[in-house]
């Protein structure tokens, strides 16, 4: 039986762990002109501190060191941030920034490799082990038993074969699966991350993507949505001339209905895209097939059953992360949007739309 080689490879660097985690995040600010908060820089500390000690392979007599970091605070906090300048100083070979979403597919599809042989998820889990030291998660959240049951497995797994985990999340770990009909199944994965996470705050303080020196601009936001919409929009989304127009494409073996497209854009409605049961998958898909796309027919989010709003905020997870650019035509005005929505997701997905360049057209008379 070979033995595992040491999970963490510092290679010929002699600067110290912490320091250098601590340098390239104070370069990054001075290159944007920023100034982290007290949070923020504790936070930076904690993790560079955290990696050294893997590295060196300290544990105490009395306990073992953490499995992870878990981050956590309020929309634009800079959590993102912070856990990136930590990954792109850390040096550790095997080591990987994802996504929640995108992340969650890839485990699905990797586990239909082992269809209909035992626990296909911990097979999975330990094949990314090997390849994979460090691992920053960012967007940790949980609103549905699939995700639940997948995410509360996989951190097991990842802990037990001596994966380093830094998440980043809007929520207390106690409060990461809100929904009571599976909260239940979560709560192993919330006492693992209590008992074998160190817990960070940064809640609180300045919503940093607020500032108009900070925003940038990833799409439009136009509203209210005009009646000309088919005359306006091609042009809007800057659609070849050779678009095409009313087309029903494949996605994931589900048809799609899709008003134009072309080799770079794409028009949709709002109720194909989230009125019907649709996956991350499907969004993924769109996202790297089409790299603007226009989505028309935006009303109040409280006008929709929560499903269809939750798979809207989930769209925009993905494709904030992936930079799309997006144009959304919307019947009410940004901050009417969530009147007489239920989503506890909200927040974050207001304060990304927000970087949206508002476009206001005239109103209909």
């Amino acid at each position: 039986m070979t033995s595992k080689p040491n999970a963490f490879e510092t290679g010929s660097n002699t600067e110290p762990v912490a320091q250098r985690v601590r340098r390239h995040f104070e370069d990054l600010l001075d290159a944007r002109g920023y100034r982290a908060d007290a949070a923020q820089l504790a936070a930076i500390e904690q993790l560079g501190g955290w990696l050294g000690e893997r590295l060196e392979g300290r544990n105490s007599w009395f306990k073992r060191r953490p499995a992870g970091v878990y981050l956590w605070g309020g929309v634009g906090r800079g959590k993102s941030f912070v856990m990136d300048a930590f990954f792109a100083a850390a040096p550790v070979e095997g080591k990987r920034r994802v996504h929640f979403h995108a992340f969650l597919q890839e485990l699905q599809v990797r586990m239909l490799a082992f269809n209909g042989q035992a626990d296909p998820l911990a097979r999975v889990a330990r094949e990314i082990a090997e390849r994979t030291q460090l691992l920053c998660f960012d967007e940790f959240h949980v609103h549905d038993i699939g995700d639940a049951m997948l995410l509360g497995r996989l951190l097991k797994v990842l802990e037990e074969e001596g994966v380093g985990l830094v998440c980043t999340s809007n929520y207390s770990p106690d409060k990461l699966c809100p929904n009571p009909l599976y909260r239940e199944r979560f709560k192993p994965a919330i006492a693992l991350i209590e008992k074998r996470f160190t817990i960070l705050s940064v809640e609180g303080g300045e919503d940093y993507r607020l500032r108009s020196t900070a925003l940038e601009a990833w799409g439009r936001f136009y509203w209210p949505e005009p009646g000309e919409i088919a005359e306006q929009l091609p042009r809007q989304l800057g659609l070849a001339g050779d678009a095409a127009f009313d087309q029903v494409l494949e996605v994931n073996h589900h048809p799609l209905h899709i008003h134009a497209h072309d080799e770079c854009g794409a028009w949709l409605d709002f109720a194909e895209l989230f009125a019907t049961p649709r996956s991350a998958a499907d969004y993924l898909w769109l996202i790297e097939h089409y790299p603007r796309i226009a989505v028309t027919g935006l009303d109040c989010l409280g006008n929709y059953p929560q499903d269809v709003s939750q798979r809207f905020l989930n769209f925009i997870d993905i494709a904030y992360d992936r930079r799309l650019q997006l144009h959304l035509y919307s019947r009410v005005a940004l901050e009417h949007l969530a009147e007489g929505g239920n989503s506890v997701d909200f927040s974050r997905t207001l304060s990304r739309l927000r970087q949206l360049q508002v476009v206001e057209l005239p109103a209909l008379h």
